[in-house]
């Protein structure tokens, strides 16, 4: 009678416990992970990747001959080019441009030579010939001019009447001659200054050809220095090759880096760009020699971002000067930049994961006794870890996930919200205030101007 009464009491006891272990279960719904809030020394890192130029180099350029005016060839094509990495002597051969293209205008720029050289020709028989009618004019009316003083000088016995005659006819003989001699002289002008025209067009015309002709004996592209040969890239970002077009306003076709200065050029996320200033530390790594562990620091920080290729994020571009010097490294190599922002001490941190928001809060599931969602103000934050300032306190267990039925869940902590939104505030009228002071200022020297 005890055992079967015992067995009764144990098959009750289990059946409870099932009932309150399944209870629990469909109150929490999963099983819940949870970290500590910690306390201690953080680092603040941006992670990037990268690639290594020079810091310094020497271009190879189009001839400089193809920018002058009088050339007028406004893009050449590349015909042939020493192949990338390639370590040259100075005035050793680079790159032939195409020398078909030179020939046509070339051919052309002299034909145009000779057209003006018969012009001028021409112009010069048409002159000689306009001056020799002019001189016969000149000597016509000299000889009226004699013949009209013997007149006078046999009539001086004549009549008064006839003498006046004579002397109107010498005065008007005079007059045509001197009409002669001044219209020579400015037709004289006129031919000179038609000539010089002409001559100026004929020595624009030879200095085209003469142009021409140095820049044709300048389309084998020499080393300026010794060095390695990196292909440049044109303005959409494609390296220079075989085929390419350049022009006078992007006359690169490749450069001679220094390779004991080298930088990594990186983009940073317009998220992460206000984090990054001149002068941090950066650690990189070498895709290549991964055992390889550089140091650097930032040297440059764009001021403006550019759009990443199919998408709507905006980068920066942030060059990182790599310390030393190393053989082993080379143009294009990717490097991993690991730059750090700040080391902040003594502070409260937490998985990234255990913060949560929504558009104009963040907070954190506090579990207790009750899980409740705690308000916090938030700091600076690496890859891993968040630092909160306020809301939570070392030891404190949070949840990395959010658990179900979260409408039902408390919310603690809007003293903090309200800090916030104070915080907010102020620094909306400070920069309004700010901005009036520059508009006072501008209306200052609009008025002192």
């Amino acid at each position: 009678m005890n055992k079967k009464k015992l067995l009764i009491i144990s098959s009750i006891a289990v059946f409870l416990l099932i009932i309150l272990y399944f209870s629990l279960r469909s109150k929490s719904g999963e099983e819940l992970i949870t970290c500590k809030v910690l306390k201690g020394s953080i680092e603040v890192k941006v992670h990037t990747s990268g690639q290594l130029e020079s810091e310094n180099s020497e271009n190879i350029v189009l001839p400089s001959v193809l920018s002058t005016q009088n050339v007028r060839v406004y893009e050449i094509k590349i015909t042939d080019l020493i192949e990338e990495g390639s370590v040259v002597d100075s005035g050793q051969y680079i790159a032939t441009l195409d020398h078909k293209v030179i020939e046509e205008v070339l051919t052309q720029a002299r034909l145009d030579l000779e057209a003006a050289m018969v012009v001028i020709e021409d112009a010069r028989l048409d002159s000689n010939l306009n001056l020799s009618n002019y001189r016969d004019l000149i000597t016509n009316s000299q000889s009226d001019v004699e013949e009209r003083k013997i007149v006078l000088a046999e009539s001086v016995y004549e009549s008064p009447s006839v003498i006046k005659k004579a002397e109107m006819d010498l005065s008007k003989a005079e007059r045509k001659l001197e009409q002669d001699i001044k219209g020579l002289a400015m037709r004289q002008r006129q031919l000179n200054s038609q000539m010089e025209r002409r001559n100026i067009d004929f020595r624009l015309k030879q200095k085209r050809v003469d142009d021409l002709l140095k820049l044709y004996d300048a389309l084998i592209i020499k080393a300026p220095k010794p060095g390695m040969v990196i292909y440049a890239r044109d303005r959409f970002g494609i390296k220079i090759q075989v085929g390419s077009v350049l022009t006078p306003w992007s006359p690169i076709i490749a450069t001679l880096p220094d390779m004991t200065k080298m930088i990594s050029e990186t983009f940073i996320n317009e998220i992460d760009i206000a984090k990054i200033k001149v002068g941090q530390k950066v650690t990189l790594s070498i895709d290549a020699f991964p055992d390889k562990v550089l140091n650097g620091e930032v040297i440059s920080v764009a001021n403006i971002g550019q759009p990443m290729p199919k998408s709507d994020s905006k980068v920066f571009l942030v060059n990182i000067r790599v310390f030393g010097s190393d053989p082993d490294l080379k143009p294009a190599m990717t490097t991993g930049n690991l730059i750090q922002t700040g080391v902040y001490p003594d502070k409260l941190y937490v998985p990234s994961e255990a913060v949560f928001e929504t558009d104009s809060t963040k907070f954190v599931y506090l579990h207790k006794k009750n899980i409740v969602r705690q308000l916090v103000d938030t700091g600076e934050e690496n890859e891993d870890y968040v630092i909160i300032n306020k809301g939570v306190v070392e030891g404190d267990e949070l949840l990395l996930s959010e658990p179900e039925k979260t409408e039902d869940i408390e919310t603690i902590g809007w003293d903090i919200y309200e800090e916030q939104l104070s915080r907010q505030k102020d620094k909306k009228i400070s920069g309004e205030q700010a901005s009036g002071v520059d508009t006072v200022r501008q209306g200052n020297n609009i008025v002192n101007k």
